[in-house]
């Protein structure tokens, strides 16, 4: 059984009508404000999660675990 367009039609105006225009934009405005705030707290989480790299040439970074290695 598939579903033809005038019963998508049907199915809208019922919707409508029962919610109304206003209740309907206010509520797709609100799932807009929690995708966003969704997006943006995962954009948050990521930058906490990474370290922050430091910039050291590679003889220097080899000298520091090698004397980690000689304390340890």
């Amino acid at each position: 059984m598939q579903i033809g367009v005038w019963q998508v039609v049907i199915i809208a105006v019922v919707v409508i009508l029962l919610f109304g225009r206003g209740k309907i934009s206010d509520l797709m405005g609100d799932v807009a404000k929690g995708i966003n705030s969704f997006k943006k707290g995962l954009k948050d989480e990521d930058k906490d999660d990474q370290p922050a790299l430091e910039n050291k040439p590679s003889e220097k970074v080899s000298a520091e675990s090698e004397q980690k290695d000689k304390v340890s």
